[in-house]
């Protein structure tokens, strides 16, 4: 295999969504054979890809074939086929979900669940900040179109204000990258790498405005408080299909944090080093606080998913924030872990809750309940990092990198006492779902949950059960990826290679 095959996540999601819009969007038969089929390829193609990676040689792939920074470049790492293979296994189960129930009810439910992918995928690969905007305004289009999916009063009030908050972040992000490329002349990221260090002392203020920038953007993907209140409402109006995709959007946030403070300002960057470092850690520590309250807060099971999902991200900032080579290891295990068991209870919560978009009063419980409830469970206890799934793992992982960080008296009584609070509030939903429902009196004639999603969410369990047997080699692949991630230099060198040869040539 060679670089060649690095078009194939964002190629086939293109195709696939311009042709189930423009000549298949009156079969959904044919829509849900085509879509299907497309993301397996897309799963096929991330196992590849992430295959072709563990080798630690990074890879480029130039568009047109203009070298760098002059043409769009896609560049595959360990970091970048990490997360192409996690997009790859949610959108391969959140569309098989999706099959039979929440597809029907709207329109284009698999064009503009292609282009979310298309955007996903491409905001993973690119090298290139303007095209991270890109492929950033391509995703949160197809997301605006699947979080309205199926209507609604109430979606449409989270939609609007969805819409408004991501459209202040990308005028944010261009006047960010309009500072960015006025003080350095560049915006291909490993060409900023090796210019972020060069600039000028009277440009730097304006550049530090355009990395600070950047970060108030991703912020806002992340979820990252007190940029967080987006969130709750859009994830819990939507169906819970497209909540389950949703789940590794606050993911691109955290990755981007992850690429452009570590290669763009990392150690390297001269006076503009580690600037967003006194920002991630103590951010993080509030955002897992506030999104425990919220579950704490909240009697609903969807709207307490939202809120774990913000805690969740909370203790994936932190584990950034550490910026440490342990500490970026146990992030990328837990973000892993995360976005699954995210996705996992999205979907259970429509499952388990009366009307069709997973929202609503507690009608009849599906049959058989103890199945429901066990699903529950598992979940649970992965979400709020109880042993022995792969949330324990993680947040243990995290507490050592933060003890050898020597952040411990910061990190460990934030992750430990949420942690106990996220058990209550995730048993008190238990108890009132499974043991103070209604009674047999009240729900007369049983209710069958549709079979897709129930084996979808049996799977992701599955999955979470694996990264936890197979912690030792995963944080293997997860610690070469992070020492890859903080030394880019051989990055650079791959982007940049076929400029150099250029000007040699040239010469």
């Amino acid at each position: 295999m060679t670089s060649q095959w690095l078009i194939v996540p964002v190629a086939v999601p293109a195709m696939t969504a311009a042709m189930l819009v423009l000549a298949l969007r009156h079969s959904l038969t044919g829509q849900r054979i085509i879509s299907v089929t497309a993301t397996a390829a897309q799963l096929i193609a991330a196992i590849s890809l992430y295959v072709l990676a563990g080798d630690g040689e990074p890879r480029a792939y130039l568009l047109g074939n203009w070298p760098a920074p002059f043409g769009i470049v896609l560049v595959l790492d360990r970091l970048a086929a990490t997360m192409l293979l996690l997009a790859g296994l949610l959108a391969f189960g959140v569309v098989i979900a999706a099959i039979g129930a929440w597809d029907r009810r709207g329109r284009h439910f698999h064009a503009l669940f292609q282009f979310q992918m298309l955007g996903i995928n491409g905001a993973f690969l690119t090298g290139d900040l303007f095209n991270l905007f890109v492929f950033f305004e391509v995703l949160l289009i197809a997301s605006y179109g699947l979080m309205l999916h199926g209507g609604g009063a109430r979606r449409l009030k989270a939609g609007f204000h969805y819409i408004a908050v991501n459209l202040i972040g990308s005028t944010v992000f261009l006047f960010a990258v309009g500072a960015i490329y006025a003080t350095t002349g560049t915006l291909n990221m490993a060409d900023l790498a090796v210019k972020v260090g060069q600039v000028a002392a009277d440009n730097q203020a304006l550049l530090a405005a355009g990395a600070l920038l950047l970060l108030t953007v991703f912020a806002i993907k992340s979820a990252m408080v007190p940029l967080h209140w987006w969130l709750p409402p859009t994830y819990g109006s939507t169906s819970p299909p497209a909540a389950a995709l949703f789940a590794i959007m606050t993911k691109v946030g955290a990755y981007s944090i992850i690429r452009v403070y570590t290669l763009i300002f990392g150690a390297d960057a001269g006076a503009l080093a580690d600037i967003a470092t006194p920002w991630i850690l103590p951010a993080g520590i509030v955002t897992l606080v506030l999104g425990t309250i919220g579950v704490l807060a909240n009697r609903s099971l969807l709207d307490l998913v939202c809120y774990s999902v913000i805690a969740s991200m909370g203790t994936l900032l932190i584990a950034i924030g550490l910026t440490s080579t342990a500490g970026l290891a146990a992030a990328l295990y837990y973000a892993v872990q995360s976005t699954i068991t995210s996705a996992g209870l999205f979907l259970l919560a429509g499952l388990l809750l009366k009307e069709q978009d997973g929202r609503g009063p507690l009608v009849r419980l599906p049959q058989p309940v103890l199945l429901y409830a066990g699903l529950y469970f598992l979940l649970a206890i992965a979400m709020v990092g109880m042993p022995p799934l792969a949330g324990f793992i993680g947040k243990f992982l995290i507490l050592d990198a933060g003890r050898a960080a020597s952040h411990m008296a910061s990190v460990w009584p934030a992750i430990l006492v949420t942690s106990l609070l996220l058990i209550i509030g995730f048993t008190r939903a238990g108890i009132r779902l499974f043991w103070n429902g209604p009674g047999v009196a009240e729900t007369p004639a049983p209710r069958v949950a549709p079979m897709l999603p129930t084996i979808v969410v049996a799977g992701m369990i599955t999955a979470v059960a694996m990264l936890s047997l197979l912690a030792g080699p995963v944080m293997n692949d997860m610690t070469a990826t992070a020492e890859q991630v903080l030394a880019p230099q051989r990055y650079i060198a791959v982007v940049l290679r076929p400029r150099l040869a250029s000007n040699l040539s040239g010469e």
